[in-house]
C-alpha cells in the first residue's frame, strides 16, 4: 500500500512538473500565498498565452493545488495552503529570486519605482483609485511611445500589487502636449482632482 501511494504522490508530482507554464503558475502562486488572482492578471503577470494559462489552471485544480472562487463576475484562483504537498512545493518555489518573481512579490516596491523601470514613459500621472482622496475615473494615465506589450505587463504588475483592476489610459506625448496647451477636458479633470506626477521627463510640472 506504501509503494502505491508513493507512486501516486510521484505521477502528481509529475503532472505538476508537466510544462513551463505550469512551472511559471507555482511560483506565482507559492509566493503569493492569500492572494487570488484573475485569469487576465494571470496572463499579464507570468507573460503566457490565455490559452495555456487556462488549460493548466484546470490541471491544477483537479490536482488540488489551487482553489477558485467567484467574486464580481470574475474567477479568481488562489493557492490550496491545505494542499498535502504545499509546504515541501513552498520549499522549493516560495522565495524565487529571479526578477520575475521579485516583481510579483515586491509588495514594498513603490509605484513610481516600477514605473521608472520603463524609460518610453514620458509623463506618468496617477489618480482615482490610486491616489487617496481622488474622484478621478481615470486611475493611471501614461504619456510617451510604450509598446503595447510593455504596458500590459506594467499594469498587471501594478494591479497584483494594488490587488484589483485599474482604468489606464496611454497617451502619446505630442497628443498629451497638445491637450494640456487646449486645457482639454480629459486632461484637465484629471489634474484638477487629487492625483500625483509619478514621472516628468519634460519638467512640465516643473519638477
Amino acid at each position: 500500500m506504501m509503494f502505491i501511494e508513493e507512486g501516486i504522490q510521484k505521477r502528481m508530482i509529475d503532472a505538476l512538473f508537466g510544462s513551463k507554464t505550469r512551472v511559471k503558475l507555482l511560483h506565482l502562486f507559492l509566493n503569493n500565498p492569500g492572494k487570488s488572482f484573475y485569469v487576465r492578471e494571470i496572463t499579464r503577470l507570468i507573460d503566457e498565452q490565455i490559452n495555456s494559462v487556462r488549460r493548466e489552471l484546470a490541471n491544477m485544480l483537479k490536482v488540488g493545488i489551487i482553489d477558485s472562487e467567484t467574486a464580481d463576475n470574475k474567477l479568481y484562483y488562489a493557492v490550496s495552503e491545505t494542499y498535502e504537498h504545499y509546504e515541501a512545493l513552498r520549499q522549493i518555489f516560495a522565495h524565487d529570486k529571479t526578477a520575475h518573481a521579485q516583481k510579483v512579490t515586491a509588495k514594498s516596491q513603490s509605484l513610481s519605482e516600477i514605473i521608472r523601470e520603463m524609460r518610453e514613459i514620458r509623463v506618468a500621472i496617477a489618480a482615482g483609485t490610486l491616489v487617496p482622496g481622488s474622484g478621478s475615473e481615470v486611475d493611471l494615465l501614461l504619456v510617451g511611445d510604450i509598446p503595447a506589450r510593455k504596458t500590459s505587463k506594467l499594469i498587471g504588475l501594478i494591479e497584483a500589487q494594488e490587488g484589483h483592476e485599474i482604468n489606464y489610459t496611454t497617451l502619446a506625448y505630442d497628443e498629451f502636449y497638445y491637450r494640456l496647451s487646449v486645457r482639454d477636458r480629459f486632461v484637465t479633470e484629471l489634474l484638477n482632482n487629487k492625483h500625483s506626477v509619478l514621472a516628468d521627463s519634460e519638467k512640465l510640472f516643473g519638477k
